[in-house]
């Protein structure tokens, strides 16, 4: 008896355990401009259960937020690239450049170079961030084998 309620016990914690469910994915950020100042933005990149997922930006002194979405693989100028769809209906190009980020429109008018944006404690002091890439080699894998 105690065996076959073990096995129901062990079986249940099984069942609730499946890989793929509430899994909080890895994210890359990129950033350009000083935190806290009007040029300051923000790209985060998540991955959930293997797939590109949710894109968010962030930008000003006061942060305002926006959600962005990945529209697709693409090539900009012979780069591989992809395509991010703004609220406002534009679309932008992120081409990834060794360890940075470029993201442009297609006409050249908004062109910026983006960098890895680390997340965790200084000096000791902060929290560390699970889901974040930890370095920009990461992130830029990260990029490239999901959103590529």
């Amino acid at each position: 008896m105690k065996t076959i309620f073990a096995f129901f016990l062990l079986l249940g914690q099984v069942t609730l355990a499946r890989p793929g469910q509430a899994q909080p994915g890895q994210v890359a950020n990129y950033s350009t401009g000083k935190p806290g100042t009007d040029g300051y933005e923000e790209f985060s990149f998540w991955v959930r259960n293997n797939t590109a997922s949710t894109i968010s930006y962030v930008y000003g002194r006061d942060r305002k937020e926006a959600k962005v979405k990945y529209l697709g693989k693409s090539s900009l100028n012979g780069k591989p690239a992809f395509k991010l769809g703004l609220p406002n209906g534009v679309t932008l190009y992120a081409v990834p450049l060794d360890i940075t980020l470029m993201i442009t429109d297609r006409p050249g008018k908004y062109v910026k170079r983006f960098s890895w944006q680390y997340e965790g404690p200084v000096n000791g002091v902060g929290t560390f961030c699970q889901p974040c890439a930890p370095d920009e080699r990461s992130a830029m894998r990260l990029l490239k084998g999901y959103y590529l």
